[in-house]
Formats: C-alpha cells, structure tokens, sequence
C-alpha cells in the first residue's frame, strides 16, 4: 500500500470523525438555543459591566451591593435611552403624517408634470394596485401579528435568563470558574485556568471595541442628520447606536428608518444625501473599524473577523454573527495560551484565584501571566 495513500486515508477518517461531532455538537446547541443564546449573551454583558463591578469592589463596597448598583444602572441607562427613542417618535408622528402627506402631494405633482408624464388615471391605478396589494396580503400581515406576538413572549422569558444568569455572572463568577475547574486534571488545571482568564480577557477587549464601533456609527450619522435637519435626529442616533450592537443588520435597518424619515419629512435629495453618509459610515465600519478595531483587540487578523462574521450570518443568521467573533477570540486567545511552551511554567501560586474581590471573569488585565 502505498504511504501516500495510507496517509490520506488515516486524515480523511480523522477529519470525517472531527466533522461529525462537529455537526452532531452543532445540532445540540441548535436545540438548547433558547438557553445558549441568553447565556451567551449574558457572558458578553458580564464582560462589559464586570470592570465597573471590580471598581466599585476596589472602593470597598460590597460585591452583592456593587452588582446590583450596575446591573440597575445599566438597566436603568439602556431602559431611559430607549424610552427616550420611542417617546420622541411617537409624539413626531403628528408632524411626520402631516410632512408625509405633503411629500405625497410633490411625488404626485412630478409624476404627473415631471419627466414620467403619468396621467391620472395611470397614477391612480398605480396607487389602486398598492392598495389592492395590501389588501391582499391581510392574512399573511395577521399571521406575521401572530408570530411577533409569541416572538415577543419569548423574547422577555429570554430577557429574564439573560438577566439571572447576569446576576450569577457577576456576583460569583469566580466561584463558578473554580466549580469549572475541577472538572481538569490536576496537572493541567493552572494551565486551563490560565487559558480561560486569557479568554476572557479577549472577550472583554471585544466587548469594548464593539462599544466604539457603535459610538463611530452614532456620531457618523448623527451629524449627517443635524446637518440636513432630519427630524428627531437624536432618536435616530441612538437608534442607530443600539442597532451597531447587531453587526450587519442592526446598523443596515437603523440607516434605513432614518433614509426613510428623510425621505418623508426633507424630500428625495435629502433623503439620497443622508443615504450617502450611510452608505459611507457602513463602508467604513464593515471595512475598516471593524476589521481593525476589533482585529487589533482581539489579536485577530481583519480578514478572519471579515470571514468570521460572514460564516456567523450564514450559519445562524443575526444570532450567529452576534456571537461568531467573541467566540472566535475567546477560543484563540484560549488555545494559544494552551499551545505556549511558557505557560509550563507558570506556578499556580501565580493565578490569582483566591480572592474574588480581586480575580475571576470580572478580571479584565489578565496578560500578568505572560512569560517574559
């Protein structure tokens, strides 16, 4: 038999074994998604509040006490700033019906005068068929009504394990990392748990440089809005601040609702300007901030962020390219922690692990147990 053959063939049953638990791994996470992904959500916000936790812990309050001041604070900040979104829209929808009827009134005017030359009886048919469009997809309007009824219910039960397991996160996470870490060997435990707070490290550094991606959007667009004079332009920032959050579609949708407030309140040319600075500030998130902010934070080539980002949308949709990066960073940062011939010798005495006050998933500055 020749070797080449007998070395392929032992490959193609090793890699054909790897993508079969893969695929079988891949399924179970897919089943028990409604309790992974508010788990791994809540890891992310534990990753960006746990550093106010340990500053307040630092001034010596009270871990418990500390937790529930930030947790409150961060829902009271993200609470108000969404109230504040949704109150100022509604109470501009007044002006906004009234701007839309009169941008209605100048599309008519042009198409009928304009260029087109449509006469009325076509611009009537033309508006007869919208009408009989939406008339006819009432059922499926319904059934969509339906769905984002249960879809809502299921997202607050969802909000609710994302907010306990928070809780938990933030309060004992270094209990729950050492209940983890006796489930490692003894000679390998100094060395995971390192690993680990590398890991961790990393998804902090990705959490943060998410925040600064989605500040750029908000300022980028938020100036193009108050200097066409778009309506509620505030609101729309921090729309498009919180849409940041969700890498692709959150911003894209966000852009989209305040081309489309342009559109009716300022008219087509505003409206195609502001679609411009959209188009610009989105250009410069997909291929420059994110790639090299996040790259850069969490030691990431911005190609492998690109990629990873687009097997994410692929394989899960939003969810997917929610999570795909901080997983990514986690898992190489851990891995190359692993991989390092210093690690060897790092002692446990080394890793910071008795004190929660001081240690634990709260503990961004984990690089001290890089050898020298």
């Amino acid at each position: 038999m020749p070797r080449l053959l007998r070395v392929t063939a032992a490959l193609s049953w090793r890699v054909v074994a790897v993508a079969a638990a893969l695929y079988v791994l891949g399924h179970v996470v897919g089943f028990l998604a409604p309790v992974v992904v508010p788990l791994a959500i809540a890891l992310l916000l534990a990753a960006l509040l746990a550093p106010a936790v340990s500053l307040l812990v630092r001034h010596r309050v009270p871990r418990g006490l500390a937790v529930t001041l930030v947790i409150i604070g961060g829902l009271a900040i993200f609470g108000g700033l969404l109230t504040f979104v949704v109150t100022t829209f509604v109470n501009g929808l007044p002006a906004l019906r009234t701007q839309l009827s009169q941008s209605l009134e100048t599309i008519s005017n042009w198409l009928t005068n304009g260029p087109l030359h449509l006469s009325d009886a076509q611009l009537r048919k033309f508006l007869d068929g919208i009408v009989t469009a939406v008339a006819g997809s009432q059922n499926e309007i319904t059934t969509g009504a339906l769905n984002t009824a249960l879809t809502i219910g299921e997202l607050l039960a969802q909000m609710l394990l994302v907010i306990f397991s928070l809780i938990f996160l933030l309060y004992d996470g270094p209990g729950i990392w050492g209940f983890l870490m006796r489930g490692v060997p003894n000679g390998h435990r100094t060395r995971v748990d390192v690993a680990g707070r590398r890991g961790l490290a990393a998804l902090v550094s990705y959490v943060r440089a998410t925040v600064a991606v989605a500040t750029v959007d908000a300022v980028g667009i938020g100036i193009g809005l108050f200097v066409l004079g778009v309506p509620l332009a505030f609101p729309l920032s921090a729309l498009v601040f919180l849409g940041a959050f969700v890498p692709i579609v959150g911003a894209v949708v966000a852009g989209g609702v305040a081309v489309l407030i342009a559109l009716v309140a300022n008219g087509p040319l505003n409206a195609l300007i502001l679609l411009a600075v959209v188009i610009a500030v989105q250009q410069l998130e997909g291929h420059v901030l994110q790639p090299l902010l996040l790259g850069r934070a969490v030691k990431l080539h911005p190609l492998a962020v690109v990629l990873v980002i687009s097997a994410g949308v692929v394989t899960a949709g939003i969810t997917g390219a929610l999570l795909a990066v901080p997983l990514l960073a986690v898992l190489n940062s851990g891995i190359r922690s692993l991989r390092s011939d210093a690690d060897e010798h790092v002692k446990p005495e080394d890793v910071r692990t008795s004190e929660p006050e001081e240690s634990g998933p709260d503990e961004p500055d984990l690089d001290t147990h890089k050898a020298p």
